[in-house]
């Protein structure tokens, strides 16, 4: 398999649950950051603000994906996480369970501001 020059194309290497919350991940990310662009980072997709600092990468498992902020932007939000899973920076989402799109909207926001009112760069 080539690697995924696009988000597009990291997407199409999914089917099925795995794809369709991926896609909607991509949605929600479209949305919330408009202005951020879309890269590829370490073979996944990342969004990028126009500083050029990395905001946050999306990535498909087996049996989840992976929504990764920073590490303060995780611990942030980590009472509301409840028994989601997670990681440094990351939150895994069972791809048999609904997207916390509300939850997930406001950590973007969240990043956002990190890093422009208090100049929190990526990892």
């Amino acid at each position: 398999m080539n690697k995924p020059q696009t988000v597009d194309d990291y997407l199409e290497g999914f089917v099925g649950q795995a794809r369709e919350l991926l896609e909607q991940l991509h949605t929600l990310a479209r949305e919330t950051v408009p202005d951020a662009s879309e890269a590829i980072k370490w073979g996944h997709p990342a969004w990028v603000h126009p500083s050029g600092t990395i905001l946050f990468v999306i990535s498909g498992h087996a049996k989840h994906a992976n929504f990764t902020f920073t590490p303060s932007t995780r611990e942030a939000f980590v009472l509301e996480l409840g028994d989601l899973e997670t990681g440094k920076g990351s939150i895994k989402l069972p791809y048999d369970r609904p997207v916390p799109t509300d939850l997930l909207r406001r950590m973007i926001a969240y990043r956002v501001r990190e890093h422009e009112d208090d100049g929190v760069l990526w990892m």
